[in-house]
């Protein structure tokens, strides 16, 4: 069976691209207010299409597998913090304290769904799991998320939190994905039937992207992170990585899940959700340096989509060779 090609990632190119345009372009004066403004529409619309694209059903079908889900869960919002927790205590020598709270807050991002699941279906693992657990965790995401950056980031003194950003993300975030999920019975077929309007989410993220940076660049960030803090982030991104690919899979084995579960809890407790991520960034941490939250996030998750392809087609290829070795009939 031939194993399946992988093609560039237009989606992650566009958004490298938006951050090369603001670096050099960045939008400055009045085209900034507008483009602040329509950032803050994207947003919106961003969440109430999340909302009405999620099935709760979807999250709660599963239910039966509950030790699959419970890892899973387990590994994206309660391992990955107290590994951004670990990160955090890293001295300035290791790593430039501007890149710290990004990173932790890479930790806390829920899993993606669609890649975590075309990897698992690749791999052969439990692709029904996959499912399940990688809309429960996108689900959970927009409330586990922002509670843990508030309970872990401004505890810790990495970030500020502060009043107007929680009342933000109950404007931007959590209201536009209730609206989405309350209208579903209205909007989740033609959602579903319109595949389209995903690159109006793609769109949106690129858009979050360039006015993201774009005000990083007036505050500055270039000058608070240079080509040595960089390749000290990438190396960071790829032992944390390496890492929770080593112990969802060792965890797996060890409380004997069977491999098609191990392979769906190694994807979906690996990855993070830049698709999410990204736009609650920008809600979340509005009074900081918002470019230097995003690039860890931007690294980690063309790693992880990297690590990911090499892995699927590995465990393709070794079951295709079990299957082969065994005899017909």
């Amino acid at each position: 069976m031939a194993l399946p090609k992988f093609k560039p990632d237009y989606f992650l190119l566009a958004i490298v691209a938006a951050a090369l345009t603001a670096t050099f372009l960045p939008a400055a004066g009045i085209g900034a207010v507008v483009l602040s403004w329509a950032t803050k529409v994207a947003i919106f619309c961003l969440f109430f299409l999340y909302g009405a694209r999620l099935h709760p059903r979807e999250a709660l079908a599963g239910l039966t597998h509950w030790r699959l889900h419970l890892m899973i869960l387990t590994c994206t919002f309660v391992v990955f913090p107290v590994v951004g927790l670990l990160i955090a205590q890293l001295p300035a020598q290791v790593i430039s304290p501007s890149l710290i709270p990004g990173l932790v807050y890479v930790t806390l991002c829920p899993s993606t769904v669609q890649s975590s699941i075309n990897f698992t279906s690749i791999a052969r693992g439990n692709v029904a799991g996959a499912i399940v657990s990688a809309s429960a965790s996108n689900l959970l995401g927009v409330f586990l998320t922002p509670l843990l950056a508030i309970a872990l980031m401004n505890t810790s003194g990495q970030a500020n939190v502060g009043f107007d950003s929680i009342l933000d993300l109950m404007g931007q975030i959590l209201l536009p994905f209730i609206l989405g999920q309350l209208s579903r019975r209205w909007t989740a077929d033609f959602v579903a039937k319109h595949k389209k309007l995903k690159l109006f989410d793609q769109a949106s993220i690129v858009m979050v992207v360039y006015s993201a940076f774009s005000e990083g660049v007036r505050e500055g960030i270039w000058h608070m992170v240079g080509l040595t803090d960089i390749a000290a982030l990438i190396g960071v991104c790829l032992v944390m990585l390496v890492f929770m690919l080593w112990l969802t899979w060792w965890g797996a084995r060890r409380l004997h899940f069977n491999r098609g579960d191990a392979i769906a809890i190694q994807f979906c407790g690996t990855k993070k959700s830049l698709a999410t991520g990204l736009p609650m960034a920008t809600v979340l941490f509005a009074s900081s340096p918002i470019g230097l939250i995003m690039l860890p996030l931007m690294v980690f998750h063309q790693a992880q989509l990297m690590a990911c392809s090499w892995l699927a087609t590995r465990y393709a290829r070794q079951a295709n060779a079990v299957a082969a070795a065994q005899p017909e009939g």
